[in-house]
């Protein structure tokens, strides 16, 4: 049976070597695939840090900029978002660092509707232990500050 038009079809996954080119915010970043062709954004999946321009944004920024900025990681490309970025886990030196910064209180665990997200045991650990954006009570969920803000302005 053929797929109705404009219908969602699973993508491949896709894994390749990659150097981080440049950092956006917490969850954005720029990679030159080692094989060779063009520069590619990337978003951090699983995941949601804050945005640039929200308390705690830039500190996210700069967390994965230490981490993984002018490195080789692994990206493995999952599907897209509705923006037609690569949606994608990176890992450098063999550790998962969406899970680096979530444990680190950098980012929240992104919570789907039926799930808790792959990263919601590291969450809890930084809630248990206030680290990062969980220091702070009112901290609010990047969803919550784009619904009342919107986008934060260009640089």
């Amino acid at each position: 049976m053929k797929d109705p038009p404009g219908a969602a079809r699973p993508q491949a996954s896709r894994v390749y070597q990659a150097r981080v080119t440049r950092v956006f915010d917490g969850d954005t970043l720029w990679v030159k695939p080692l094989e060779g062709g063009r520069y590619r954004k990337l978003r951090l999946d699983g995941l949601d840090a804050p945005e640039i321009c929200q308390a705690g944004g830039r500190v996210a920024r700069d967390a994965l900029s230490a981490r993984v900025l002018q490195r080789v990681v692994t990206v493995n490309e999952r599907h897209r978002d509705h923006y037609g970025r690569a949606l994608v886990h990176l890992t450098h030196q063999g550790e998962d660092v969406g899970a680096w910064l979530v444990v680190r209180g950098h980012a929240w665990a992104y919570l789907w509707r039926y799930s808790e997200g792959v990263y919601a045991e590291q969450e809890s650990q930084a809630r248990a232990q206030k680290k990062g954006l969980f220091a702070d009570r009112d901290a609010e969920v990047p969803r919550d500050f784009r619904r009342r803000h919107g986008p934060c302005p260009l640089p």
